[in-house]
């Protein structure tokens, strides 16, 4: 089970909203100009992604900077419908053309965490691509230290991280309405 929402800074506080991704995001520029017409001005919006027990992800976007984006495990995310949108190949450390074409992923059911295969160095291939993915983390675990959660906070995170994420933010309460 798949949640996502977006947390946008005002000046009043956070505002969340939920969102269904796939309907309107296909790409990571997607996803940031859908953040962007969230915010006031150029605020900071944060868009939160999680799959229940899998893993889980936050795309910061600050006005028209850059998304800024970590993912607490990339080899589950790349199972993940969600995920492919946020695995680019900067944040694998890949060229752009080296980039698997993610409509040729083999999303066989297996996004409930299952490692379709794990070789001994603790990577799973994507999709069948031969492009090694990692397990645990990767990105920018960074992208929330002036918030309040810590490098080592968000490594930490696991179940419910999410919600952990948001009481660190003041935004418990925001977050629970469009959960």
């Amino acid at each position: 089970m798949y949640f996502a929402a977006l947390l946008a800074r005002t000046e009043d506080g956070w505002e969340a909203s939920d969102t269904e991704l796939l309907d309107n995001v296909e790409t990571l520029s997607d996803l940031a100009d859908l953040a962007r017409e969230a915010a006031a001005e150029d605020d900071t919006v944060l868009v939160l992604i999680e799959q229940e027990d899998a893993w889980f992800g936050v795309v910061r976007i600050d006005g028209e900077e850059d998304p800024r984006i970590y993912v607490s495990d990339a080899a589950a995310a790349a199972r993940s419908s969600y995920g492919e949108i946020l695995l680019t190949a900067e944040l694998l450390g890949r060229e752009p053309d080296d980039d698997p074409d993610l409509d040729a992923l083999d999303l066989d059911g297996t996004e409930d965490g299952e490692d379709e295969e794990a070789d001994d160095d603790g990577t799973a291939e994507a999709g069948g691509s031969g492009e090694a993915v990692p397990h645990g983390p990767v990105g920018d675990p960074q992208v929330l230290d002036d918030l309040g959660v810590s490098e080592k906070e968000l490594k930490a995170l696991s179940e419910d991280a999410l919600t952990e994420i948001a009481d660190a933010l003041g935004a418990s309460e925001v977050l629970e309405t469009v959960r």
